[in-house]
């Protein structure tokens, strides 16, 4: 064996130890304060795990649940619910439709979506009360970084660097 196909075979070895440490499909899944670079959560997620945000949305004063499923290295929001905290159950509306609802308000609740999303970075208002729940974990983003905070969530592959 010649040093060149040596030096190979230990360049493949070193790819192959991520993905038999994480399995492929694992997310891995971060949620910080970007003032400080304080990690509130951090966690790998199976293939298919969830992830649910509640939130109230406070122009339409609804009650918004958005679920997640982690794939591939992202999020994928897969489902969401706007519901009147009085009302009835909310129509249920294709998935072409959320974008311009998110926008023009109403309940509805909608699932089939499939939306990545790497990063995003949430400032925490007074009247929304985020809330995330992972596995056995709530976390309350108020509480963590309270009014006008900002927290980020980034998402990759559990494999990557």
């Amino acid at each position: 064996m010649t040093w060149v196909s040596a030096l190979f075979r230990l360049f493949l070895f070193a790819l192959w130890i991520p993905s038999a440490v994480y399995g492929a499909g694992d997310t891995r899944m971060e949620l910080t304060e970007p003032d400080s670079g304080r990690m509130i959560f951090s966690a790998v997620l199976k293939e298919g795990e969830q992830v649910v945000l509640t939130w109230k949305n406070s122009l339409f004063g609804l009650q918004v649940t958005e679920v997640f499923e982690a794939r591939r290295g992202a999020l994928f929001l897969t489902e969401v619910t706007y519901a009147s905290p009085q009302g009835p159950a909310p129509p249920v509306v294709p998935p072409e439709d959320v974008e311009e609802l998110y926008q023009t308000g109403g309940p509805f609740h909608a699932r089939g979506l499939a939306k990545p999303f790497r990063e995003v970075v949430y400032r925490v208002g007074e009247i929304g009360e985020p809330k995330m729940k992972i596995r056995d974990r709530l976390v309350d983003f108020k509480k963590e970084v309270g009014f006008g905070g900002r927290i980020v969530l980034t998402v990759k592959s559990a494999a990557s660097p």
